[in-house]
């Protein structure tokens, strides 16, 4: 693909770095030329609210006066969310109306009736009490022009001057790509997911990932549990999970993505099958980025509350302050997550004669316990650094393990915990020759702990049953395990615009981990303890890409190479009780391409392809401490991704905006690494060679003034074990277990504005999510009757938002029912999830 994007343009073409520079134009076919479209009609925004300026007084007392041109960035509700100063002033003038603009308060710009964000040209003459304002000239307007209706502030003689709001005219500009629409424009195979609404509904991560096609996310219980990812084919730890580029593992959240907070978030963006290379990363499937609030300007605050069923508590906060004379920008932010996760299940319990019968019964002992936080400080937009930020973080959890992987034994007394802390510093900075440098590294520390010391087997009741004749629920034994990581990583981007349609990137992501370990159950014995061996690995990933843009930017073809270095280093605990080196070096490369071709203003193909490689983390093979367990020859896997996708997007026509896309995959894997349950463990092991074959599609519609939203996917996967030889070859050709098939959702929105005023709206959103019935086992393993399997479920939930905007601030209140028809819900290896819940949210912004 790489060399038909060469031979498109007949030589080197120049492209505009990724994610930079003014939006893509698309060449007008004959027939537009002939006919063109009628412009939009736009109405700019009109300035409602203004805000007097402190006169500096430095100025004042030098009798200085001084005209602060600005622009201003202004959101689709009418508020100043960015204020640029284009003529540095000095003498105070420059934050003086910098800080009055950010108070300003506009009814929105709008585009064929319809409030959109924008940004205008804006001039703050500072004029003492004796000199009369002389209007500014007016700039050449962008799309539409207005003029400001001044607010006169009246000054006394007495009182200090005050700054006077010029007659000027405003250059509106309707704003241009997102970041999240540059993403989805992209030649890269990726899904964009925006959080504003779904910040306001009582969903977790999971739930907001799942609504998304070829996405399954499956949990092993309530709040807290244990969640599996997959993605377009592949799952769990083929596909990574970044925050802002750090992986997850090591951002300060602890390790599950499902229990990062959705009100953290601005966006998520799903990387299918192939992986950029900026993340420096081996992920084999993909990737998901998690996005947080970019925005670095001014101040501003956050917090939600939600009060849900099962006790669920889930609080978030975060606030900032930028400093706009010397760019200094401090930002904390937390989380708290409680529930005793005590909803009803459908178990197998004896009745008093002794027989076996089917009950509902709460679960007892599944509570839930998290929270932490981070605090950044540092300096943004400097001339010498864009961003130079550290950031300090810790969180701590404490999940009660309730049952076996399959859901047939009951536990009591059996405790797991995890904490991390630690810290990263990132500094990003453009120099001249297009020179781009993006770094980020860091240290984190993580504990794990898993207690297992109860004397007692307990039934579904709760009740202790039995006496057990050594402690220990989960083994015949106690456990008492302790196991601390230490993780080092760096992230190196290097950007180079070989010309104005060309860029070379370098990545290069160096990983250290080492752990060490004790079960004080083992030491207490006199025991040998596995847990005191050597073990750490070195991984490193490095990468070269290369971008192209071409043909008035309708052509976009991304080219890169990568390598992959593992040293492993760890002692195996023989027979004998003494420990023998299990060391194991991998060196292996990869390579991908993708392209992205707009056919027309409104319809865009990609094709992608990467042979990619992913070495295994740390948990796969040493295990977590806790319910994953050791594996030292766990081998790295390899896979052949390939990617067709079609989209549509028409924008807002006289019949609304309507979008869909459809994309076809394949993915072909050897030494596939999945998890196998053994009694209340996990163990990854490789499966020789798998292979995917899918095909999913999406279609939504947003009716003119955006009073109906309906949206629906539809995702098919088969996914084969291919391995004729080894432990799996008797599988051949089967369906590789607890993988369902076939997926969709379905998602209807109502949308109500102006209602007690005009800046407050009422949302009623219906989600539904259809699972088709998959086997827990081989599908042609044992015979009809006694094959175990998960049946089809359809799943529903509906939330009903209120949102007001007083002032400068938005508040939102929701009331959230999951499961609405209280169906029952089965996860991986038949483990029932939550039935109906009922939540209530609040959300503060300022």
């Amino acid at each position: 693909m790489a060399l038909l994007a060469w031979l498109a343009v007949g030589a080197p073409a120049l492209a505009q770095v990724a994610g930079e520079g003014p939006p893509p134009t698309v060449a007008p076919t004959a027939a537009q030329e002939s006919a063109p479209p009628a412009a939009p009609s736009i109405v700019p925004p009109k300035l409602v609210t203004f805000v007097e300026a402190t006169y500096p007084a430095e100025a004042e007392k030098a009798r200085l006066e001084s005209t602060v041109r600005l622009k201003l960035t202004l959101d689709a509700q009418g508020a100043v969310t960015e204020a640029e100063v284009l003529e540095p002033q000095g003498h105070g003038f420059d934050e003086a109306a910098r800080e009055a603009a950010l108070r300003f308060r506009f009814d929105p710009a709008q585009r064929d009736g319809v409030a959109v964000p924008s940004r205008i040209a804006y001039s703050y003459e500072f004029r003492l009490p004796a000199e009369a304002p002389v209007p500014a000239p007016a700039g050449p307007p962008s799309v539409a022009t207005a003029p400001v209706t001044p607010v006169e502030a009246p000054v006394a003689a007495e009182q200090p001057p005050a700054a006077d709001v010029a007659v000027d005219a405003i250059d509106v500009t309707v704003a241009g790509e997102s970041a999240a629409e540059r993403r989805r424009r992209s030649a890269e195979a990726v899904k964009v997911i925006e959080t504003e609404n779904l910040q306001r509904e009582a969903v977790d991560m999971g739930q907001a990932l799942s609504r998304t096609e070829g996405v399954g996310v499956r949990r092993a219980g309530g709040l807290g549990s244990r969640a599996r990812f997959s993605l377009a084919g592949l799952a769990d730890d083929q596909v990574r999970f970044f925050i802002d580029g750090v992986p997850l593992e090591l951002a300060g959240f602890g390790p599950d993505f499902a229990n990062v907070p959705v009100n953290l978030v601005q966006r998520l963006e799903l990387y299918q099958g192939v992986v950029p290379v900026r993340f420096g990363a081996d992920a084999l499937g993909g990737a998901v980025q998690i996005v947080t609030p970019e925005n670095v300007e001014g101040s501003r605050a956050s917090a939600s509350y939600e009060l849900g069923s099962f006790e669920t508590h889930r609080v978030t906060a975060s606030a900032q302050h930028v400093s706009g004379a010397t760019g200094l920008l401090l930002r904390a932010s937390g989380f708290f997550d409680s529930s005793p996760n005590d909803y009803a299940v459908d178990v197998k319990v004896g009745d008093a004669a002794g027989r076996v019968i089917e009950t509902r019964l709460p679960r007892f002992h599944d509570a839930f316990r998290a929270g932490g936080g981070g605090l950044e400080v540092g300096f943004v937009n400097r001339p010498w650094a864009r961003r130079l930020l550290l950031r300090a973080y810790a969180s701590t959890s404490s999940q009660e393990i309730q049952h076996d992987t399959t859901m047939k034994t009951a536990y009591g007394e059996v405790d797991s915990a995890n904490s991390s802390g630690g810290a990263t510093l990132r500094f990003e900075q453009t120099y001249a020759r297009g020179i781009v440098v993006d770094a980020v590294g860091g240290y984190v520390f993580r504990r794990a702990r898993l207690t297992d010391l109860g004397t007692c087997a307990y039934d579904w009741f709760g009740k202790c049953v039995a006496t057990l004749p050594q402690p220990g629920e989960l083994e015949d034994r106690a456990i008492d395990r302790h196991v601390s990581q230490h993780t080092g990583f760096a992230r190196l981007n290097l950007g180079w615009s070989l010309a104005s349609q060309q860029m070379l990137r370098l990545t290069v992501a160096p990983t250290f981990v080492s752990r060490d370990g004790e079960d004080r159950a083992l030491t207490a014995l006199s025991k040998v303890d596995p847990l005191t061996a050597r073990r750490s690995l070195y991984s490193q990933v490095v990468g070269l890409e290369h971008e192209l843009d071409a043909l008035d930017e309708r052509l976009e073809n991304i080219v890169f190479a990568k390598s992959y270095t593992q040293l492993a280093r760890a002692d195996r605990l023989l027979p004998d009780n003494t420990f023998a080196p299990a060391n194991r070096d991998t060196f292996t490369f990869g390579v991908g391409d993708s392209l992205r071709y707009r056919l027309s203003s409104q319809l865009t193909a990609k094709a992608a392809y990467e042979w990619a490689t992913r070495l295994p983390r740390p948990d796969e093979i040493f295990g977590d401490g806790i319910l994953i367990d050791t594996n030292l020859d766990l081998k790295p896997e390899t896979s052949h991704n390939l990617n067709l996708e079609l989209a549509l997007d028409t924008r807002e026509t006289a019949n609304g905006a309507f979008r869909g896309s459809v994309m076809g995959f394949a993915r072909f894997t050897d030494q596939l690494i999945i998890p196998l349950g053994r009694e209340g463990y996990f163990t990854y092991q490789n499966v020789f060679a798998a292979r995917s074959l899918g095909a999913m599609g999406a279609a939504g519609w947003t009716s003119p003034e955006q009073f109906l939203s309906l949206d629906g996917n539809v995702t098919w996967q088969d996914i084969r074990n291919a391995s004729s030889a080894g432990a799996f070859g008797t599988f051949d050709g089967q369906r590789i277990p607890n993988r369902p098939a076939l997926l969709a959702n379905g998602s209807a929105r109502f949308q109500w504005s102006g209602l007690a005023s005009s800046r407050d709206e009422l949302s009623l959103t219906w989600n539904t999510r259809y699972i088709h019935s998959f086997y827990r086992g081989w599908e042609k393993l044992g015979t009809q009757g006694s094959k175990q399997n998960i049946e089809a479920q359809l799943l529903h939930s509906l939330a009903l938002t209120y949102v007001t905007r007083p002032a400068r601030a938005t508040l939102s209140w929701t009331v959230d029912v999951q499961n609405l028809t209280d169906a029952t819900a089965m996860d991986f290896m038949g483990v029932q999830r939550p039935g109906r819940s009922v939540s209530a949210k609040v959300v503060a912004e300022l």
